[in-house]
């Protein structure tokens, strides 16, 4: 909302944009095909949720190493200025954001990351074989029902942000946090504008608002970070334990992870992507921008 309104201030009025919260003018499931058909001229939603349909943006629901939410979101916005995927192709693309990084929050009391294994994790589909290779039972759920799942016993735990341990109320219901970055993953979220809709707007104006994207991914890799750091303080005064793991035990960890990998470049060379060098690429970029 904060980005429609300096919008239309820089533009002085020339562009309005009428805010709709999440899931009233369009299920976030088809939000992006939605703007693409002109139902909504602008959207934002997770990928998470077009199962398949952004394959090469797929690299990023890997154990990539993630260190913080800003990070994360300073390089899905590099990887796609390198790359341009042609996924995009059918909407002006804004800008791209993602959560700060995926850890291993758990119902019972555990002490290291190895107590995971034979443990029931909540995960969203393109990051279940981060549990696999830990030993444990990937489980997919929507979000919204992990609370009660985790609360009765049917989940032992979820891989997720920690800033769902405070955003959706997750430290009521867990006892550890397990935060290793090995297995460290994001799930992107995109803002994409309907292609008719952006060539009705004069190039000035484009500009402008190109720019308002530019400035808007830093708020918004900041802002991620923050929820993490919020979300931690948060967790404790609840009483969940958080586990930070040593450099030697990320490493060991890291070197389980290295087995998922190839799966993707092998999955991305099928459909004739560059799945190989857009993971060199995430690897790079995060080693080089700690």
């Amino acid at each position: 909302q904060a980005w429609c309104q300096e919008v239309e201030k820089r533009t002085k009025g020339r562009v309005i944009i009428s805010y709709f919260p999440g899931n009233t003018l369009t299920p976030p499931p088809q939000t992006y095909d939605s703007v693409v058909k002109g139902i909504a001229d602008i959207g934002q939603s997770l990928m998470a949720y077009s199962a398949g349909r952004f394959p090469l943006t797929g690299v990023f629901g890997l154990p990539l190493g993630f260190t913080s939410g800003y990070q994360a979101t300073m390089t899905l916005n590099a990887f796609y200025e390198a790359f341009k995927p042609a996924e995009y192709n059918d909407t002006q693309v804004m800008y791209f954001h993602g959560h700060g990084p995926g850890i291993i929050s758990t119902r019972k009391a555990v002490s290291s990351i190895n107590d995971v294994k034979g443990m029931r994790i909540k995960v969203n589909a393109e990051n279940a074989d981060i549990i696999k290779a830990l030993g444990g039972a990937p489980v997919s759920m929507v979000i919204t029902e992990t609370y009660d799942a985790t609360k009765k016993g049917i989940l032992d735990g979820f891989l997720l942000p920690i800033e769902t341990l405070k955003g959706w109320k997750f430290a009521e219901v867990v006892k550890t946090a397990i935060v290793n970055h090995s297995i460290s993953y994001t799930a992107p979220i995109f803002v994409v504008m309907n292609k008719d809709k952006w060539n009705a707007i004069s190039k000035e104006d484009q500009a402008t608002i190109m720019q308002i994207n530019k400035e808007w991914v830093e708020k918004q890799a900041n802002l991620w970070s923050q929820l993490d750091k919020e979300a931690e303080a948060f967790s404790v005064e609840k009483g969940v334990k958080i586990i930070k793991a040593s450099k030697e035990e990320e490493a060991r960890i890291a070197e389980i992870m290295k087995g998922i990998l190839p799966g993707y470049v092998k999955d991305m060379k099928a459909k004739g992507l560059p799945g190989d060098k857009a993971l060199e690429f995430c690897l790079e970029y995060i080693r080089t921008h700690p």
